[in-house]
């Protein structure tokens, strides 16, 4: 008689780190059916359109889920990185992985858990880089654009991903540099100029 496999309360997944100082270390992450990780082949392409512009910089990590990109990013130079998101659990899990990469990525790495549009409110900071990765179906891309452009500094880039049905409309001052899509995910790299607003 087939014996029933245990059932996990906590579900782990992986990903891998592309490029940089951790190139090809594997982290785990919360599978848990609300977590959903920007694959490799859109990570990378996402990094080859920032290219070198990412050194040092200040990012934000909205929606963090596993922290791939923000990790990916202190991987390859930034400054520091924000990760939030509004799970204690996800945040925790993103800790694990900042403990596990050492001390640079815990010194450049912190977690905040609220709500995108809540933290971006009461922040006082300015972000280089962005990430942008909402739950799909929810509408949220637009009105946090909205949130997010006061957050910005001058020379900014904004990742935003997103179901490719999804048709984005820019609010004013927001302008779409890069945009491709794969299967159900379409990705963009936007900047945001007052100037133009």
């Amino acid at each position: 008689m087939a014996r029933k496999a245990k059932r996990r309360s906590d579900h782990r997944g992986s990903f891998r780190v592309i490029a940089g100082r951790w190139r090809g270390r594997r982290l785990n992450f919360l599978n848990d059916g609300t977590v959903r990780p920007t694959p490799d082949r859109i990570r990378e392409t996402v990094f080859n359109w920032l290219a070198d512009d990412i050194d040092e910089l200040r990012c934000i990590d909205l929606f963090a889920g596993s922290g791939a990109l923000g990790i990916e990013a202190l991987s390859r130079g930034a400054g520091s990185v924000t990760f939030v998101d509004s799970q204690a659990r996800v945040l925790a899990n993103i800790r694990s992985s900042l403990a596990l990469l050492g001390s640079p990525a815990q010194e450049s790495g912190n977690c905040y858990q609220a709500a995108a549009e809540d933290f971006l409110a009461r922040e006082s900071a300015t972000y280089d880089i962005a990430f942008v990765d909402p739950p799909y179906g929810q509408a949220m891309v637009e009105p946090l654009l909205v949130a997010l452009a006061p957050r910005l500094a001058v020379a900014n880039r904004v990742y935003v991903e997103c179901e490719s049905s999804l048709r984005l409309s820019l609010p004013a001052g927001w302008q779409q540099l890069k945009a491709k899509r794969a299967g159900q995910v379409g990705y963009y790299l936007l900047s945001y100029s007052p100037d133009t607003a």
